[in-house]
């Protein structure tokens, strides 16, 4: 690794990160939501209060306040938080990052981060999640990404530029302050239409921080693929399948 790759490494991850700050109409309209497995499986028992940790527009939210949790929101986005109160007003919405939430201390039983740990510093964020949980409080991490076992979706992948597809020995990153982690996988199917797909890419980090030359070049390879070589049209639904992974640790 080249001198200084780590520093290197955390300022492209901010930098990516912050291509998200805005556009957040577009987000919420045009990337999934989350299999109600996850949601079950995640959320302890006993489980009342709870933060979801870059919230967003609240696509993971909506499933715990579903569940009858009292649950706050946080996200360092003005606009994605417009949105979330705008879905779920009885949310409370607060401007914050997983480093620094402003929450108080020993308050909730379950923090969750749904598609957005990988932003976040590890070691900081995960000794702020056990600062704010209650002792043998839970930190559940969520990633929706693209099944690329399925062939055609293997390819779109790669012309999408989804770089959040794992590995199959991937584990996420946590401090030592929480252990006992567990996985769970879920499959499922998202019907779109190609045009779907299409705007789907324009939510992706590669395309938000891309050149114009570059944007084209990726909605005209999708345009070839989706239309041309797999002889899709305009009207037609196509069921986008899924996995869901859905990580859970308990408070040391």
């Amino acid at each position: 690794m080249a001198r200084g790759g780590p520093k290197l490494h955390q300022d492209r991850r901010r930098e990516l990160g912050r291509s998200f700050l805005d556009g957040g109409e577009h987000y919420d309209r045009v990337r999934p939501g989350y299999p109600e497995d996850s949601a079950d499986w995640l959320v302890p028992a006993a489980a009342s209060d709870v933060v979801d940790l870059g919230a967003g527009t609240g696509k993971f939210t909506a499933l715990l306040v579903a569940r009858g949790l009292r649950t706050v929101a946080v996200d360092p986005s003005p606009d994605m938080l417009g949105q979330l109160r705008r879905a779920l007003p009885g949310v409370t919405a607060v401007e914050g990052t997983a480093e620094h939430t402003g929450l108080a201390p020993a308050a909730y039983d379950l923090v969750t981060v749904a598609q957005a740990w990988h932003w976040c510093d590890p070691l900081l964020a995960s000794t702020e999640v056990a600062r704010i949980l209650r002792p043998h409080g839970v930190l559940g991490l969520i990633w929706n990404q693209l099944d690329t076992s399925v062939p055609w979706v293997h390819r779109l992948s790669r012309i999408m530029h989804a770089g959040d597809v794992h590995k199959p020995d991937f584990k996420p990153p946590l401090g030592p302050g929480f252990t006992g982690l567990e996985s769970h996988l879920t499959r499922w199917e998202e019907p779109v239409g190609t045009q779907d797909i299409l705007e789907l890419a324009k939510s992706r980090s590669y395309y938000l921080r891309a050149g114009e030359d570059t944007r084209a070049k990726v909605l005209g390879n999708l345009d070839w693929y989706l239309h041309t070589h797999l002889g899709h049209d305009g009207g037609e639904i196509l069921l986008l399948p899924y996995l869901t992974q859905s990580w859970r640790a308990t408070k040391a």
